[in-house]
């Protein structure tokens, strides 16, 4: 017998790897949750680096082919992630931008002392601006400026903009080329200002905002304006306390807010960013997507606050800064934060677009940082060249998502394990798109071995389920001007058995079905 324990045991053990080789996951058709907002996956455009000049602003003179001085190349790639909204001018720049100095023939350079102190010429004003967003046919979120700037500033650069009667600044914004009012969906009411944007204490913030939250006014009845207020930029509870006890206690028509912010930046190991963007092993992988998933708990605790003052969920929680932050790319501007894009990361907003949609009932937008050239972008412009990454990738498997209808999953992850880091094996989402299909989100987290899932979806029925799924041949693959497909989505077909599907995952990989008839 003791000649047969070792066998025994062997055969035990392949046992329980082929059975955790295999995770069972079920949707509940049944149960339909929250909307998930399609602003969600919205963007970020700062004046920053090469990201508006370059990336999408050339000018009309340039040999690069352009609309009014816009990429055509961008506008193409952009519109195909159906971009529902789009922040600027900024981030820390937003409180130092002051919007007269970007309209009119005669432009206004200064010097952008949020991001290496260049020269910002302002050719990319709030009208170029305004063409970028309806080229790409997405929205306009504004940032306005609380830090250097003044209530009475914008005010008017919120009148100039949306201003139906022939005002003073609507006759200005008509001789200045565009007759009509704008459409402004959104205005954030400052940015970090517990931080680049001032400094300033809850308290003296919250003052701001009952001022420009009152002040600021929409003119264009068409198209109603949310503001979004600052809100907190870590863990703690104590700035989202202050605003949501300030909008509770506001009287009658006073002021209101529609939103509140949160910046969240995956950066493990603490400040200054120092992670390298590719040339990691499994080590470095699994703590840059561990520290990732800690959004979800931050998620929960500020919903939690939030609830105390607004259990109806009338105010948005707005992730308008998010995205892995590494260091700077070797020979790069260290301040123009330049940063390879991997399957790593494809991963990463992967698994934060997944935590966004469970918490839909809360979270009613997001804003990845940034869009072209800058952090975790969607895009690398070099002169007429252009490459997208990764994350442009997951972006565009998650267009079903938008607007659709959450719907629960039950399975059992399993576990991931390197060097003491334990993280779910797996990441699944689902939800029913406008035109009533099921779609399926499926992340394999694990860098080392494949997983077969089986899919159940009691209530409905499909004979077919098909997608992309994006895998690579190591983590840290990227795509460059020289070779832009090494990470690049392939078409995936599912087995569909008696109401179920079966599909196998490839390692460190994202796979979006869709269920048809």
């Amino acid at each position: 017998m003791r000649a047969l324990a070792p066998l025994l045991a062997l055969a035990l053990s392949c046992t329980a790897a082929l059975a955790q080789d295999s995770i069972a996951i079920k949707v509940d058709t049944s149960q339909p949750g929250p909307k998930i907002d399609r602003h969600i996956f919205g963007q970020f455009a700062e004046h920053l680096g090469t990201q508006i000049y370059g990336g999408i602003w050339v000018g009309p003179k340039s040999k690069i082919p352009n609309s009014r001085g816009i990429r055509k190349d961008v506008v193409a790639a952009l519109k195909a992630l159906h971009v529902p909204d789009v922040r600027w001018p900024g981030g820390c720049y937003a409180d130092q931008y002051h919007w007269r100095d970007g309209v009119g023939k005669k432009r206004n350079a200064r010097v952008n002392a949020s991001w290496g102190n260049v020269l910002d010429p302002n050719t990319f004003g709030t009208h170029e601006f305004m063409d970028f967003v309806d080229q790409i046919g997405s929205e306009a979120y504004v940032s306005l400026n609380v830090g250097s700037g003044t209530v009475k500033e914008a005010a008017d650069w919120v009148e100039y903009m949306t201003a139906t009667t022939p005002t003073a600044l609507a006759r200005e914004r008509a001789a200045n080329g565009h007759k009509a009012p704008f459409k402004v969906q959104f205005v954030g009411l400052g940015n970090e200002s517990w931080d680049c944007g001032g400094l300033m204490t809850p308290a003296f913030y919250t003052d701001q905002m009952k001022l420009y939250g009152r002040f600021v006014n929409n003119y264009n009845a068409a198209v109603p304006m949310q503001k979004i207020a600052v809100g907190p930029g870590d863990s703690g509870t104590d700035w989202t306390e202050a605003v949501m006890d300030t909008w509770k206690k506001r009287h009658g028509w006073s002021f209101d807010i529609n939103g509140m912010s949160l910046h969240s930046y995956t950066v493990f190991g603490g400040w200054p960013p120092h992670m390298a963007a590719t040339g990691f092993g499994g080590q470095d992988y699994a703590n840059v997507l561990g520290e990732t998933l800690k959004m979800e708990p931050l998620i929960r605790s500020q919903s939690a606050v939030m609830d105390k003052y607004d259990p109806e969920k009338k105010i948005a929680l707005v992730v308008d800064e998010w995205g892995g932050w590494y260091a700077p790319m070797p020979g790069s501007n260290p301040a123009f934060l330049q940063q390879q894009n991997s399957m790593r990361d494809a991963v990463l907003a992967a698994l934060n677009l997944d935590i966004f949609m469970r918490h839909a009932d809360r979270v009613r937008m997001a804003n990845i940082a940034q869009m072209v050239n800058v952090l975790q972008a969607m895009i690398f412009t070099d002169g007429p060249k252009l490459v997208l990454t990764p994350t442009y990738h997951v972006f565009r498997m998650y267009v079903p998502f938008q607007d659709s209808t959450f719907l629960p999953v039950a399975y059992d992850a399993g576990t991931y394990v390197e060097a003491g880091v334990t993280l779910p094996r797996v990441d699944v989402v689902a939800a029913k798109t406008k035109d009533g299909k099921i779609v399926v989100a499926l992340t394999n987290i694990d860098p080392g071995r494949p997983v077969d899932l089986s899919v159940s979806l009691p209530g409905a029925t499909a004979a077919t389920a098909r997608g992309q799924t994006l895998a690579a041949p190591k983590v840290d693959s990227v795509n460059s001007f020289a070779a832009p497909n090494a990470v690049a989505p392939k078409p995936v077909t599912a087995r569909v058995t008696d109401g179920a599907l079966t599909v196998t995952l490839a390692p460190a990989s994202v796979t979006v079905l869709t269920l048809g008839g």
